[in-house]
């Protein structure tokens, strides 16, 4: 990539841009009814980054004013360490940006904001079919050799 990609927490201002990268990356994993999860969803999601109370947090990859990546990434209790854990819940970047340095700018703000809040380590998930993700994920972080077990209620 020849410019540099600024990442930056989201701002109310970003909706537009956000939910057009939020329902690619929702129909990427399939989850989606027609074109976006239901409205009740996504306005939830998108306030819960601007609710002070909440310990979830969403950042944009921008170029040249366009935002081009996102992330969202929450803190919570473990019953093996005191200081909290950092899981990166969602990352997409656009198709044609991928490759270039998007998701790994990304992950590396989540790494550095993680460190800031005294969170010793960051993880995340990817279906098995994710293969071109699990590229660069297997460059910046290790896996855990667990298995994802869950069943819907």
């Amino acid at each position: 990539m020849n410019k540099e990609v600024a990442i930056r927490p989201a701002v109310k201002s970003d909706y537009p841009s956000w939910k057009i990268l939020w329902d690619k990356y929702n129909a990427f994993y399939g989850r989606q009814h027609e074109t976006a999860l239901p409205a009740e969803i996504v306005a939830m999601t998108w306030s819960r980054f601007f609710d002070a109370y909440e310990p979830m947090h969403a950042i944009v990859a921008e170029l040249d004013g366009r935002c081009v990546g996102i992330a969202h990434f929450l803190y919570h209790r473990s019953t093996i360490q005191i200081a909290p854990v950092c899981y990166l819940q969602d990352l997409f970047t656009l198709e044609e940006m991928r490759g270039q340095g998007v998701g790994r700018a990304l992950i590396n703000y989540i790494y550095d904001h993680a460190k800031n809040a005294g969170s010793s380590r960051v993880y995340w998930q990817t279906h098995q079919s994710n293969v071109d993700a699990m590229k660069l994920y297997d460059r910046v972080a290790e896996k855990s050799g667990f298995i994802v077990y869950r069943q819907a209620l």
